[in-house]
């Protein structure tokens, strides 16, 4: 199983519109999909200079699936987050394997 992780941290500004985008539109989007089994997002709490970070965490079978999903879903996805909040977020991605 493979674990998709994108922490994102915000300008505190519009955090109330991201995580509502997040949450309508954006996850089930990518949960549409097809290439994902399970999804979450999560708050950090331990946060320094009053910043606010989430992570939002999708569930994958395989690791060519991940890569799939990046080739042929995720630009489009990626541009529709941009589209909206171009300048206030920036986010970074990892891939973990979950072995237990």
């Amino acid at each position: 199983m493979i674990l998709y992780n994108v922490t994102t941290s915000l300008d505190p500004e519009i955090e109330e519109q991201w995580v509502s985008f997040m949450r309508d539109t954006h996850i089930p989007e990518v949960m549409a999909t097809g290439f994902f089994i399970k999804s979450q997002l999560c708050r950090l709490l331990n946060e320094e200079d009053n910043g606010v970070t989430y992570a939002a965490q999708y569930y994958c079978v395989s690791l060519n699936q991940l890569e799939e999903y990046q080739e042929v879903a995720a630009p489009a996805l990626r541009e529709a987050v941009e589209k909206h909040f171009s300048g206030r977020y920036a986010s970074f991605r990892t891939m973990l394997e979950i072995v237990e």
